[in-house]
């Protein structure tokens, strides 16, 4: 599925893998790479050419948002610095290969971003935002004049990210819950699920008070699954 926030392409290739933001000639987050051909079918509907893509910012390191990242030929990774290692060192557990029943192989990470870095793409101004809790070095990007927010894996319309995997953390998370609560925020572009196209603020206000649940490690495991995606 094509959908369009503003200028931003988004492409909704299946329901294992991560939303893909195209802004530009940036690519945010890049899907499982399971399904490729969907994705390509996507790109050429959206008429953007796969070649085109130069940077792929990925929000963390899970599989479900880095597997596709060599699908865009000519493009470079940028991740944050805590995240790097993982996709570098392909490794299995923290990016959660298995889950997916997917393959990685190492990766270079072009550009490893720290908290406060600044990223033009496409007309807008992003802050890069370190919000861990769902991975150590999960990213949100902030353009604090359009008031938007690409949220990763941090928040949805719905709910918050899992902190029951690798490197999750439920203290981290409410921390960056609470930071992201004082932004200005009027839409916000999660990993997964639909866009909340106004109103971001009240949204993740409602989150950040809310709370963080750490699962019972006694409740089955696919009921938790059923609640918020990886």
């Amino acid at each position: 599925m094509i959908k369009r926030i503003c200028d931003i392409v988004l492409l909704q290739v299946s329901g294992t893998d991560s939303n893909i933001y195209i802004i530009g000639d940036h690519a945010v987050d890049s899907g499982t790479g399971l399904n490729f051909t969907r994705m390509y079918q996507l790109l050429k509907a959206a008429q953007i050419d796969p070649k085109s893509i130069k940077v792929v910012v990925n929000t963390h390191t899970h599989y479900d948002h880095v597997g596709g990242n060599g699908y865009f030929l000519n493009a470079k990774t940028a991740m944050h610095e805590a995240d790097a290692p993982a996709l570098e060192n392909a490794d299995a557990e923290m990016c959660m290969v298995d889950y997916f029943d997917g393959k990685l192989k190492p990766r270079s990470v072009d550009a490893k971003l720290k908290d406060g870095d600044r990223l033009s793409i496409g007309g807008y101004n992003f802050q890069v935002l370190h919000t861990p809790g769902h991975t150590p070095g999960s990213i949100c990007l902030y353009d604090a004049s359009k008031k938007i927010l690409i949220s990763g894996d941090i928040i949805f319309a719905d709910g918050i990210g899992r902190i029951d995997v690798p490197g999750g953390d439920p203290d981290a998370m409410q921390v960056s819950l609470d930071a992201l609560a004082k932004l200005k925020v009027d839409k916000i572009l999660p990993g997964h699920g639909e866009p909340v196209q106004s109103g971001g603020g009240a949204v993740i206000a409602k989150l950040a008070k809310a709370g963080v649940s750490v699962p019972d490690e006694d409740s089955e495991e696919e009921d938790v699954d059923d609640i918020v995606p990886v």
